[in-house]
């Protein structure tokens, strides 16, 4: 199943109009859908080492104008449909300190937080609801989806083929590296999580204050 699967999505990322699904999930992600675009990414620069940079390119652009799109949700449509999206996306627990940090970091946590697993459409929803610079926004956004996207292009682009030789040979062990790596990845954002222990305390005390 899991070679199917690999094989397939092999074939679908070295097709002509790759580039557009790329682009279209890596809108989506940014503002309402939950699968991250990386995977399919990392598959398309497997396939094509050569087009690695400029497919990260398309998933940074794409990325960012659909966080423009989320920024509208957060700012325009929040009570029409922006809450219950964050609560079927099962982030509406997170939104409250996402806010905190946004109003204490601004820009900073966009560009850190983005760059990590910590879904990106949770801040882009934010951001607009706060009202955040949508110049300071957009800047942020830029910076945070090339750090995320153009190490995955640069690497594949000067690695890709002897990566892709071990994949094709060990496609089992190299998935569930992937897995534990993702998992850790989460822990330690998890642990790591926000602009300091102060910071952290005092959103958890406003979070807290506002269940109340």
């Amino acid at each position: 199943m899991l070679r199917r699967l690999y094989d397939w999505t092999m074939a679908k990322a070295s097709h002509r109009h790759a580039g557009w699904w790329l682009a279209l999930f890596a809108f989506m992600e940014a503002s309402f859908f939950p699968v991250p675009p990386h995977p399919l990414l990392g598959l398309m620069c497997l396939a094509e080492p050569k087009k690695a940079i400029r497919y990260a390119v398309i998933a940074t652009l794409a990325s960012v104008t659909g966080g423009l799109l989320g920024y509208a949700i957060g700012h325009f449509a929040y009570a029409a449909f922006g809450e219950a999206l964050l609560r079927a996306l099962h982030l509406a627990d997170s939104f409250p300190k996402a806010a905190c940090y946004l109003r204490e970091y601004g820009a900073e946590i966009i560009i850190v937080k983005g760059a990590t697993p910590i879904p990106f459409k949770l801040l882009t929803i934010t951001a607009g609801f706060i009202g955040m610079n949508i110049f300071v926004f957009l800047g942020a956004s830029i910076i945070s989806r090339s750090i995320s996207f153009l190490i995955v292009g640069v690497l594949f682009r000067l690695f890709g083929a002897p990566i892709k030789a071990v994949i094709d040979r060990h496609l089992g062990k190299v998935t569930v590296a992937f897995v534990v790596a993702v998992v850790a990845g989460f822990l330690a954002v998890s642990f790591l999580s926000g602009g300091g222990k102060q910071a952290s305390q005092k959103c958890d005390m406003i979070v807290a204050a506002n269940k109340a």
